[in-house]
């Protein structure tokens, strides 16, 4: 019996199981190793209905969908008409956020998450193929949050400027460059770019939990705006369709970028704070975790109630995807992918982080952090204990919540959010020896007002 066909034997056995534990309605994974392939699918697609779920449903893969815009632009790099280190303004002269530091902002700092402006913009500006230019067109209003370049903070927005670039240079809509420059040459056949491809095929509908141990529901969007595709709004597939996009990055694969770009996307940009469930630095497009002597490259993708996982290890020709329709995804992946790296590449994937008691003086992090959708406010108490308030300003409601030590000048979550503990760490310093920025992958500046004194809060 081959290694691969000892997993395909644990996840018959494990996989419905396991989904059940993590409260995720419905998922399906594929792993590619050394030429060979394997699916595995449990649940339901949608828990109302309870269609269950096969190897070729079409689940929404989220943000994994900012490699496949980067992979657009690479080709325009390829061709010789994208330079990632020219200012953007050198392809998209109307491109003009509020700061005139934006001015140098460059294609590469957009693929790395270093352009420094907010992006967590979700405008809907309507379903028409004009809905990326006219997005972009509002960005003059989003605020400078640091130089471009010097720091690492993830940005929705600044893909979809991405897109709007393939778009300019392509001379059509970026749907049309995804399906005319990957979707059809990599020969995708289960794969949609809207709810209207979608329903074609049997697709997932994300899922909320109706509270801490509750079941999953299903959400009553299916999709996020067509302004955000760029980003990852509305892009579904089938584990077999991610996987053999994701061929392409490995040593057997062919594919739509020559080897020398391949590689050049998996060159790592920049290092960030810790993030649980993240990479620890980025390449163009690419997430990348060190571990135990290895570099693993991946994404994430999570929308409306769904949530994606796609990883690669290149120097073993081994890839892994897990779609998800709802619960705790983060935790149910972790444990999937341990498996899966110990069995066919010997690798001890490390543990999710966890909180461990302790008290410490947290006046370098006290104060207030936020940006024109988020504020979170940092507090300790005469007994030591450090709390976080965050609003939005959505309908969400706030939250609050206790954080621990957990290492340098990063903390982490005391109770566990979505099956897992979150951190958050406080990076640099707003020359009175306070944080200048609240980050957990997004650079929440510190607000222009004293920090909080120490007070008792509320019980």
């Amino acid at each position: 019996m081959t290694k691969l066909a000892t997993v395909a034997n644990w996840l018959d056995e494990r996989l419905p199981g396991l989904i059940a534990e993590h409260h995720v309605p419905g998922a399906v994974i594929g792993v590619h190793a050394d030429g060979e392939h394997l699916e595995r699918a449990a649940g339901v697609l949608n828990t109302r209905t309870g269609v269950p779920v096969t190897t070729d449903s079409l689940f929404q893969i989220g943000s994994i969908s900012k490699v496949w815009t980067a992979t657009l632009a690479l080709q325009l790099v390829e061709d010789g008409r994208l330079d990632l280190d020219r200012p953007v303004r050198a392809y998209l002269p109307d491109f003009r956020p509020a700061d005139e530091s934006a001015a140098l902002i460059t294609t590469r700092h957009l693929l790395c998450h270093t352009a420094g402006f907010e992006g967590d913009r979700f405008t809907d500006t309507g379903r028409g193929d004009d809905a990326i230019a006219r997005y972009v067109d509002l960005l003059g209003d989003a605020p400078q949050l640091f130089e471009p370049g010097e720091l690492l903070s993830y940005n929705n927005a600044g893909y979809c400027v991405i897109g709007r670039i393939v778009e300019t240079l392509r001379g059509r809509p970026y749907i049309e460059c995804l399906r005319e420059h990957l979707i059809r040459p990599l020969g995708l056949t289960h794969t949609a770019t809207d709810a209207e491809e979608a329903i074609l095929h049997r697709a997932a509908v994300g899922h909320f939990l109706s509270g801490p141990g509750g079941s999953p529901w299903p959400a009553g969007v299916w999709a996020l705006p067509r302004s955000l595709a760029p980003a990852g709004s509305a892009l579904a597939m089938s584990v077999g369709d991610l996987l053999a996009f994701a061929r392409g990055r490995l040593p057997d694969g062919g594919g739509v970028l020559d080897a020398e770009t391949v590689r050049a996307m998996r060159t790592e940009q920049v290092r960030g704070p810790l993030v649980t469930g993240h990479g620890d630095a980025w390449g163009l497009g690419w997430e990348i975790f060190h571990f135990g002597g290895h570099t693993v490259y991946g994404h994430n993708g999570d929308t409306i109630g769904q949530s994606a996982f796609l990883r690669l290890l290149p120097e073993r020709d081994l890839a892994v995807a897990l779609l998800t329709n709802g619960g705790h995804g983060v935790a149910l992946h972790h444990e999937l992918l341990g498996h899966v790296l110990d069995e066919l590449a010997g690798i001890e994937l490390p543990a999710l982080p966890v909180p461990r008691p302790g008290v410490i003086d947290a006046t370098r992090y006290l104060g207030s952090y936020g940006n024109s959708s988020t504020n979170v406010t940092i507090s300790q108490d005469d007994d030591g204990a450090i709390w976080a308030e965050q609003a939005s300003t959505g309908s969400a409601p706030p939250q609050r919540f206790q954080l621990l030590p957990h290492h340098g000048d990063t903390l982490i979550t005391a109770q566990p959010h979505q099956g897992i503990h979150r951190t958050r760490s406080f990076v640099g310093d707003d020359g009175h020896g306070r944080a200048r920025f609240l980050h957990d992958g997004r650079a929440l500046p510190r607000n222009p007002v004293p920090p909080l004194s120490r007070s008792c809060p509320a019980r």
